[in-house]
Order: structure tokens, then sequence, then C-alpha cells
């Protein structure tokens, strides 16, 4: 009975959202698993984020969206998707597309395969031994080295639920098979669209870290 009470009260709460959200915007924006970031001028959505004062919708991006086809001009989704399995991204990114108008854009940040392979490297910057530590000391106490990055590679792989970790080239072949075309890699905080410019969160890690851990790929309907 708990149970159902909560889902009639998170259902209502949904309508409440999305009807504020519709009634004050004249140009949609979708913004997939936003955590406690939520985005001015955006519809905000997660699936499990407690925190019932933000004007988050509810909703698992794993199953179809709950939204007709061409919703939204954008779409934007920042460190999701490295957290549900290949497929169920596949599943996202045609969900992603189908919700979007025609030539809307998604723009997606996830972390990258590469910058983890790069950790490895014996010609480290300062900024990868300073991320090295930090991961160590913060992620994994008690370590014996905080210099050791197999420790941080180990733990990048397996912690805060991550279940997929993309190189550049899986994402990009990801998107193309959802049907997306006119691929860029992007900057972070930077696009040649304005709206899609400033939206990632890095002031959740110490400077310089987000911006090393991501990239950030943009793709056309």
């Amino acid at each position: 009975m708990h149970r159902m009470l909560k889902r009639i009260v998170q259902q209502y709460r949904n309508r409440r959202i999305l009807r504020q959200y519709f009634s004050q915007t004249t140009t949609a924006k979708l913004h997939v698993g936003c955590g406690k970031h939520v985005l001015s001028a955006w519809l905000n959505t997660d699936t499990c984020v407690q925190a019932p004062s933000l004007p988050i919708y509810r909703f698992d991006a794993r199953q179809k969206f709950p939204f007709a086809d061409g919703t939204f001009a954008y779409v934007f989704s920042e460190h999701m998707i490295e957290h549900i399995p290949y497929s169920a991204g596949l599943h996202m990114l045609s969900e992603c597309r189908r919700v979007l108008k025609p030539l809307g854009v998604l723009r997606l940040c996830t972390p990258d395969l590469e910058f983890l392979l790069d950790l490895r490297r014996p010609d480290k910057s300062p900024l990868q031994r300073e991320y090295i530590r930090w991961s160590a000391e913060t992620n994994t106490p008690n370590v014996p080295d905080p210099t050791n990055e197999t420790l941080v590679i180990n733990n990048f792989v397996r912690d805060w639920g991550h279940t997929f970790i993309y190189d550049e080239k899986t994402l990009r072949q990801s998107m193309q098979l959802a049907g997306f075309s006119q691929l860029r890699r992007c900057d972070l905080q930077e696009s040649p669209v304005e709206c899609l410019r400033n939206l990632e969160n890095e002031a959740r890690m110490p400077p310089g870290f987000l911006r090393l851990e991501s990239m950030v790929i943009e793709a056309t309907k």
C-alpha cells in the first residue's frame, strides 16, 4: 500500500512538473540523468535521485521515454550512459533521437576510456599525477601507494555503478546505430550551439578533473 501511494504521489508530481515546464518554454530541452545538477530552462529528469525540493521529473532512461516523437529541440546527458549496459545505452540513444525534433541536437558527455589508458603513460602530465593521487586517496582508502594508477583504473570501471566505459570510436558507432548524423567532438562547456554551452557540472570535482575524464560528442537527428 505504501509503495502504491508513493507511485501515485510521484505520478502526480511528474504531471505537475511537465505542465509547469511546457507552460514556460517555447524551445523544449531535455536533460537526461541530471542527478542534483538542475539546469535552468531544461526539463531535468532522473530515475533515482532523492531530492524532493528540486523539480526533477522521474523516469528510467533504460525504458521507453514517456514523451511523444519530436518533443524536444535539444537533449543533454552528462556522465549517465556509462551507468547502464551497452545494449541499454543503444536503446537510450535511440529514444533520445526519437523524442528530438528534426535537426534536433543531442549533446552527450561521458568518461573517455582513453583517459583511463593514458593514466599508465610513463610521461604523465602534472594534472594526471594529481588526479591519480586524489582518486586513490579519495576512492580507495588505506591504499599502500597513492601513485599507483592501476588502483585508480580498477576502481573507476567498477565504482559509482559504472557499467560500460566508452571510447570515442564506440560512442560514435552507437550514436550512428541509433540514427544520428553530423557527429562532432566538442570541448567541455563549448559548443557551436549557444544553449549547449556551459552545461557540464565541473564544480563537482577538483579543477581540471572532469575535463580530464570526459569526452563530449554532439549529434544531429
